[in-house]
């Protein structure tokens, strides 16, 4: 019926008119449309169900009628730019294709993206002196919720920071690690094996942040030469690796492709009464940092699945180079190995969530989200210090829209959580803490985390949602923003999904909104999200303001505040 449909169409096709207008005119804009990208957002994390959308193009062309292809080869533009959106439309998408009558004539934000690199730089210059992030609980986190706090103010919002006091760990001081291979015995006498006297002992020392990185949660150990604790190598730390063997030991496990979370390996730390655990980056930005290396990163853990949290038991990550070295001169070697992590990771500790309100005409809800938090060993220049930067903007906007448009239907929040990197733990709070009024008055949450994409690594922007009618006007928008910044959306294109809601994923500040609104569990709120692609430098001191790329955040910013501005405006 469809094919019939546009074969119908061909002698109405006004070649003088664009493709838009044409279809726009006779009342035939696909309900949906999709701007296709081959390639994955990253690699080993495609979002959605389905085949590749390629795969799946191809396997359509195949099977179609002569009658379809015809299509393709003797209609003009406009017939085959709507059979390739619908085709699109059929290849990434899971619900139906329809057409509507008429389509919205949505008004597209503007976006400064040189402002928003400006809020980005601010909050950076925040981080902590040595390390550079500002990690839930600390001074720099808390500094850094008044100042966005002070940006919403200065966008002519009523704005507040909250705090929530939350299961969290401290860095109690800088952590070290190192290996020593003892001197020759002495002639007279003896001396402690990598001690003071031992003068001729040789010490390799690591460095913290590029050479070793704390994993979340993290207890306290300190094990010197003296001590000569044994190092065990437990593979991949499955629960068939003999956990046993490093009892009042430091155990070592190879991060690969099938190695457990870091919430399991540290559970069975604790069940086996280790020092020590250690983990080798294997599997993550591998060469494309640092060349022949695998870069150590940070990755929290559950605290939920803990009766008490391990006090006493070290947790690292260290890069592929150290690993090999540890293994070598250690496990097979006649060195020593020595460590030094200080973390309180028992009790709680307050995390901030800012946020600032436009009024409305209801007490319905529009909610832009980002977590302000970063992790402790970085900067986290992307993550998410641009998606927070990009909230502040549209709030910067849409002040300016209120001052001119007047009262919006909906109320409108710009807010940033702390404490995600830990656990969600600040949007978690918050949602608890409204959850009779996000039931009943919540009309959407959009969600902005690492919504970035690195101008090198370019692999578009994935936009996806749990409401068919809020995904059906993004890809509505995304067309309107094609035509009006042609060039921007060719760069960087986008992926738009529609997923069931317990298809949504459950890692960033949008899950509780979708999942923890209704006590009772029988509802799911609506949310919007965006994924950038891109950065490699994820979760290391690495993620800096060097590969920051302001113009990227346009994309989100304008085709959901342009959404948002639609339903709050008309």
């Amino acid at each position: 019926d469809l094919i019939q449909r546009l074969l119908d169409e061909v002698g109405k096709t006004d070649p003088e008119t664009s493709n838009y207008d044409q279809w726009r005119t006779q009342g035939n804009i696909p309900k949906k449309r999709i701007a296709l990208d081959d390639t994955p957002i990253e690699k080993g994390e495609w979002i959605g169900s389905g085949e590749r959308p390629d795969k799946r193009i191809n396997e359509e062309w195949d099977a179609m009628s002569w009658q379809e292809k015809l299509v393709f080869q003797a209609t003009g533009k406009a017939i085959h730019a709507i059979v390739m959106a619908f085709l699109m439309i059929v290849s990434v998408t899971t619900y139906n294709f329809i057409f509507v009558e008429d389509v919205p004539d949505y008004e597209l934000i503007d976006f400064d993206q040189d402002r928003a690199r400006g809020y980005a730089q601010t909050l950076v210059d925040l981080g902590h002196p040595e390390w550079g992030g500002r990690m839930s609980g600390t001074v720099e986190e808390a500094n850094g919720a008044e100042a966005i706090k002070q940006n919403m103010t200065e966008a002519g919002m009523g704005a507040t920071v909250q705090t929530f006091s939350v299961p969290m760990f401290e860095i109690i001081a800088e952590p070290t690690m190192s290996i020593c291979e003892p001197g020759p015995a002495p002639i007279i006498g003896t001396v402690d094996p990598c001690g003071l006297a031992d003068i001729g002992a040789e010490v390799t020392s690591f460095t913290h942040r590029e050479d070793f990185v704390i994993q979340g949660y993290s207890g306290t150990m300190q094990l010197g030469y003296a001590q000569n604790a044994e190092l065990i190598d437990l593979g991949n730390g499955s629960e068939d690796a003999d956990w046993a063997s490093a009892s009042g030991a430091i155990g070592m496990v190879w991060g690969q492709g099938d190695v457990s979370g870091n919430t399991d390996l540290f559970l069975r730390a604790q069940e086996n009464d280790l020092f020590a655990l250690i983990l080798v980056n294997m599997k993550q930005n591998c060469d494309e940092l640092v060349s022949g290396d695998c870069v150590p990163y940070f990755k929290s853990v559950d605290v939920s699945r803990f009766d008490t949290m391990p006090a006493q038991i070290a947790f690292v990550m260290v890069s592929k180079s150290v690993g090999e070295i540890l293994q070598e001169q250690v496990i097979n070697g006649t060195q020593r190995f020595q460590i030094d992590v200080r973390v309180d990771n028992e009790g709680n500790r307050d995390v901030s969530v800012t946020c600032g309100v436009i009024p409305g005409a209801t007490d319905d809800m529009i909610i832009f989200g980002a977590h302000h938090d970063t992790v402790y060993n970085g900067p986290g220049a992307i993550d998410d210090t641009s998606g927070t930067a990009t909230v502040i903007e549209l709030a910067q906007q849409f002040g300016a829209l209120y001052d001119t448009l007047g009262e919006p239907e909906y109320t409108m929040k710009f807010c940033t959580w702390g404490g995600e990197e830990q656990g969600l733990f600040g949007s978690s709070a918050w949602v608890e803490a409204n959850q009779e009024e996000l039931k009943d008055h919540l009309r959407l949450y959009v969600n902005l985390d690492m919504s970035h994409v690195d101008a090198e690594r370019n692999y578009g922007v994935t936009l996806f949602g749990n409401s068919e009618e809020d995904v059906q006007h993004i890809a509505n928008i995304h067309w309107k923003f094609t035509q009006e910044n042609e060039a921007l959306a060719t760069k960087y294109p986008a992926d738009i999904r529609l997923l069931d809601s317990e298809e949504m994923p459950y890692n960033s500040d949008h899950a509780p909104f979708v999942y923890e609104i209704d006590p009772a569990g029988n509802e799911y709120g609506r949310a919007l999200v965006c994924y950038g692609s891109g950065s490699a430098e994820y979760h290391t001191y690495l993620d800096t303001m060097d590969r920051f790329n302001e113009e990227s955040l346009a994309i989100s910013g304008i085709i959901y505040g342009s959404y948002a501005r639609w339903l709050a405006w008309g």
